[in-house]
């Protein structure tokens, strides 16, 4: 992606939050890079998503590698006009809570 930006580009990109891991998996270490799988109900029907952990380091990392300078990182909320029914039921509305997702604003150098 970067070679295709001009200089001073931006990335907008989303990722798991590495926090979330360590909680859904304390025996694991959270500085290893790992590829794991969770199931989930959506729309009454079982699905199993693959996931891949990797430390916030790792990530600023490869962004810098790549050719990135980090501009942003956030931890939103989820929005206040949010129907109840479209957030997980552990998330309280307006509770503040992160929904688990980590979102760059990447720029090319």
């Amino acid at each position: 992606m970067r070679r295709v930006l001009k200089p001073g580009g931006r990335l907008l990109l989303s990722v798991m939050h590495p926090a979330g891991y360590p909680v859904t998996h304390p025996e694991d270490d959270y500085f290893a890079l790992t590829k794991y799988s969770e199931d989930y109900i959506l729309d009454g029907q079982t699905v199993w998503p693959t996931f891949w952990h990797r430390p916030l380091h790792a990530m600023s990392d490869a962004f810098a590698a790549a050719g990135f300078r980090i501009v942003t990182i956030s931890e939103p909320p989820p929005s206040p006009d949010t129907p109840a029914e479209m957030l997980p039921p552990d998330k309280v509305k307006g509770s503040g809570s992160f929904m688990c997702f980590l979102f760059f604003v990447l720029e090319s150098a």
